[in-house]
Order: C-alpha cells, then sequence, then structure tokens
C-alpha cells in the first residue's frame, strides 16, 4: 500500500511542479492524473499495484468534502450575502456549456455524417 500511495502522490507531485514551473492553466493534479493514466497504459502490470490502493481511498472520498463543508459554514454570512452572484454564475456557466455541447455535436454529427455519406460511393482502400 505504501508503494502505490507513494506512486500516487508522486505522479501529483510532478503534475504541481509542471503546472507551476509552466504557468499552465491546468491544475496540477489533472496534469498528474494524465501522466498516471499514461504510465498505466504503458506498464499495465502497474495497475494490480496500484488498484486495490486507489479503491480504498475512493472509499473514503467523501472525507475529502469536509473542508469544503468548514468553509461554508465559515463563510455563511457571506455566502448568504452575496450567494445569487455564485447561483448565477454556477447556472449560467452550465447553460453555456450545455448549450456549446450540444452545438460541436450538431456541427460533428452533421460534419461527419456527410463524411460516411461521400466515403460510401468510393472504392475501397487497399
Amino acid at each position: 500500500m505504501l508503494q502505490a500511495l507513494t506512486a500516487l502522490l508522486l505522479f501529483q507531485l510532478i503534475g504541481e511542479t509542471l503546472a507551476f514551473t509552466l504557468k499552465l492553466p491546468v491544475p496540477g493534479p489533472v496534469i498528474g492524473l494524465a501522466l498516471l493514466f499514461g504510465w498505466l497504459v504503458w506498464r499495465p502490470a502497474a495497475v494490480a499495484t496500484i488498484k486495490p490502493t486507489a479503491l480504498e481511498v475512493l472509499r473514503h472520498l467523501s472525507l475529502l468534502f469536509v473542508p469544503a463543508g468548514v468553509g461554508l459554514m465559515l463563510h455563511g454570512e457571506r455566502l448568504a450575502t452575496e450567494g445569487w452572484k455564485l447561483l448565477v454564475a454556477v447556472v449560467g456557466s452550465a447553460v453555456i456549456t450545455i448549450a456549446v455541447t450540444g452545438l460541436v455535436g450538431r456541427w460533428a454529427i452533421a460534419r461527419f455524417a456527410r463524411d460516411d455519406v461521400t466515403d460510401a460511393g468510393a472504392e475501397p482502400k487497399p
């Protein structure tokens, strides 16, 4: 278990270091997770080492929400006065995300469906 936790934290550290030194707009843990994914694809045998520990960490994931709950309690007064701004931002960004996803999906379906129709009459490539 110690070896797996070390590997998980090492990839997070590498991701944080890359994000900080290269001034990337992506959070370090996301970069570390992508690097970990690449490592696990490259070395499938490592999955057996990390999987039990990762599942155990996921089982206790709810504990990571305790600091967020404490923050809500600590800043409850501010949330009461400015919470509507946060709500507008969250709902607005969700609506924009859904709309953009739908438009991109429509475009992709139209674009690739047109390619399929064009390719249907073509000779098969050897």
